[in-house]
């Protein structure tokens, strides 16, 4: 009797805790992103928190809010200002498009009569009718990613307040997960229904895939699209800002990579007869842009976090689509923990077949 009882209430705790969480889920959705982007932030830079606490020992609150102005001076205010000019000439480019200053299809015509005869035919017949359908594919493509970016900063302005309403709250939350982090994070691996060897376990790897995705993915893309918006530049390639952030997006994605936006920028060169522009680019392409992941990558992230790249590939590209540019977080962490729970859960049962077997 006392045992049945036992497992009721046990069921109900769980039940409650269960319901409250998805409760107080829905009460905090609105600043979803911000609550993750602070915990985010907490994790990546408690490293700096612990410097300037040991600098001032005891002071914790003067350490987190040293910290949090270095954000703000470092990241925050940097990013603000790069992405008002993306988005400047992300309308440009939208407004150049609608009065047909930009002919997306022109470009791709003079590309298409520059390749040698036979690239054209099986240009022309792989996957379209007509080259002129092509041609609307291209421009209809090129034309509605430009107008997505229009839309978005249109909306970001339009809802200005809930935009700094949600940023305040990031940082007065990402103020305490740094004060407080060294109690908040055991406290929650503590707290976890499962075994304390394997809640350390998915911990470490947590913390592990965010740290190699912010610090080293986030860092390598930011410098490859810097790179690709500096060579656009030179080369005299109008609106480099956007298509380097563009770049830095690409770049997120193995196997896919900044190649994705360079390499058809030098075949338009080449096709129009901009010989060093085209040179320029393809030897920045290779030298400078394709190198610098594999010089900054294992500085910034240290060890692996034993993903596939085409499950990273995959994860980051769906988690983009769910939630955003949080997915560019989200979508590997899930994979990454998906993975090591499988993991776990094979070595447990290869570790609890062993016995029998020897039996």
């Amino acid at each position: 009797m006392t045992i049945a009882r036992n497992r009721v209430e046990s069921g109900g705790l769980i039940l409650f805790l269960a319901l409250i969480t998805i409760g107080l889920t829905l009460v905090v959705s609105s600043f979803i992103s911000a609550l993750l982007w602070a915990a985010l932030a907490a994790l990546l830079f408690q490293p700096l928190f612990q410097k300037l606490l040991a600098r001032w020992p005891g002071r914790r609150n003067i350490a987190a809010a040293l910290t949090i102005l270095i954000i703000t001076v470092a990241v925050v205010i940097p990013a603000i200002v790069i992405a008002s000019l993306v988005v400047e000439q992300a309308a440009g480019v939208y407004g150049q498009m609608r009065s047909g200053q930009i002919n997306f299809a022109l470009y791709f015509k003079q590309m298409h009569d520059a390749l040698p005869f036979r690239l054209q035919h099986l240009l022309d017949t792989s996957g379209f009718n007509s080259f002129e359908r092509a041609q609307a594919r291209l421009s209809q493509s090129v034309s509605n990613s430009v107008s997505t970016i229009a839309r978005q900063a249109f909306s970001i302005g339009a809802n200005a307040a809930a935009f700094l309403l949600a940023f305040g709250v990031g940082l007065y939350v990402t103020f305490f997960l740094l004060r407080d982090g060294e109690r908040i994070g055991p406290s929650i691996v503590r707290a976890l229904p499962l075994e304390p060897a394997v809640a350390a376990r998915l911990a470490d790897k947590f913390v592990a895939v965010v740290r190699a995705t912010i610090k080293g993915s986030g860092v390598v893309a930011l410098v490859q699209g810097a790179l690709g918006a500096i060579t656009f530049w030179i080369v005299g390639l109008p609106a480099a800002l956007l298509w380097g952030m563009l770049m830095a997006v690409a770049a997120l994605l193995p196997a896919v990579g900044p190649a994705i936006i360079w390499v058809p920028v030098a075949v338009y060169l080449l096709a129009t007869g901009a010989i060093w522009q085209a040179i320029v680019v393809i030897a920045s392409g290779v030298l400078l842009i394709g190198l610098a992941d594999n010089i900054l990558r294992p500085i910034l992230v240290g060890r692996d976090t034993g993903i596939p790249d085409w499950l990273v590939l995959v994860t980051t590209l769906g988690g983009i689509e769910l939630v955003g540019l949080s997915g560019i977080v989200v979508g590997p962490l899930a994979g990454a923990l998906f993975i090591t729970g499988w993991q776990i859960l094979t070595e447990q049962r290869l570790a609890d077949a062993a016995p029998k077997a020897a039996s």
